[in-house]
């Protein structure tokens, strides 16, 4: 097994204004607010944990009229071009209450040398947000349906020059790639086969050397699909005894943490962060002109 060459650099939102305002997605419930300062905490214990992994962390603040703007792996996807040059292919985001992170976001990432670009065109382009993109394997494996589009993936290829790989996502409650698919190694990968159509399923399943299939109920109710691996540490906000016996025998080291407030708004540990350490030509191939594949 080699371990992923990407994971150890990410940034995130730091939860000064993180609350359910409205409702999106299933896990929201307006009755039901996170504790901010339980909710503080539990992400400097990621950040800590992250950090004591030899990862690095670039903090974002978040804007006070942007709750969700807290799962930042939705801002953007970062990549590191061939020659050098640091990417960042901005969200643009489905429902209108989040499209007020990227304003925020963009000059963020500008800040840090990134250059920053959009979906077709600026922020009026097909819906894609970072959340159902992954580098892994032979190609940028990208979901589709409840959040980004599947026009989106055409661009995405040719806007960076690489393959993509869709996959239909039809259940409302893994409405993003993240809470059903986790890379674990150049082999390995946790999939949640519920969260797709029959033949994107399949062809994932396919796709992955030695996928460890994590059922409907584990991916709602744990959320250990939204986890994040560094080396062969994975960092996961829980983790069912049978996942657990099939990643120890693998040799990963599991590491629980605690992010049950941010479960009230739908993402655990893999929203929370964005990885920015990427580069087409090693971990996404070159593939001039792009291109998509799509079961």
């Amino acid at each position: 097994m080699s371990a992923l060459a990407w994971g150890t650099s990410y940034a995130m939102v730091r939860p000064d204004h993180f609350r359910v305002d409205y409702r999106i997605n299933p896990f929201m419930d307006l009755a039901d607010q996170p504790d901010p300062l339980l909710a503080r905490d539990q992400w400097d214990r990621l950040v800590a944990a992250i950090e004591e992994r030899g990862g690095t962390v670039q903090v974002l603040e978040q804007r006070e009229d942007a709750p969700d703007m807290v799962y930042a792996m939705n801002l953007g996807l970062a990549v590191v071009r061939p020659d050098g040059t640091p990417s960042m292919v901005m969200s643009h985001m489905r429902y209108a209450e989040r499209r007020m992170e990227t304003d925020s976001a963009q000059p963020f990432f500008a800040d840090l040398g990134y250059a920053t670009s959009y979906v077709g065109l600026e922020g009026v382009g097909a819906h894609f947000e970072a959340g159902d993109a992954f580098a892994w394997g032979d190609a940028l494996v990208v979901g589709y349906g409840p959040r980004s589009e599947e026009l989106a993936l055409k661009h995405l290829a040719t806007d960076l020059g690489t393959r993509v790989r869709g996959f239909r996502i039809t259940h409302p409650g893994m409405y993003h790639m993240d809470l059903a698919f986790c890379p674990l190694d150049d082999r390995r990968a946790i999939v949640c086969p519920a969260a797709f159509d029959d033949a994107s399923a399949a062809a994932l399943l396919e796709l992955v050397p030695e996928p460890l299939i994590l059922s409907e109920a584990d991916a709602l109710e744990t959320f250990a699909a939204n986890s994040i691996v560094i080396g062969t540490t994975i960092l996961m906000p829980a983790c069912p005894d049978a996942v657990r016996a099939r990643l120890e025998a693998w040799g990963f080291d599991i590491v629980l943490l605690e992010l049950g407030e941010f479960h009230k708004g739908g993402g655990s540990i893999r929203c929370l962060t964005n990885p920015l350490d990427v580069t087409i030509g090693r971990d996404l191939p070159v593939v001039p002109g792009g291109e998509v594949v799509i079961p």
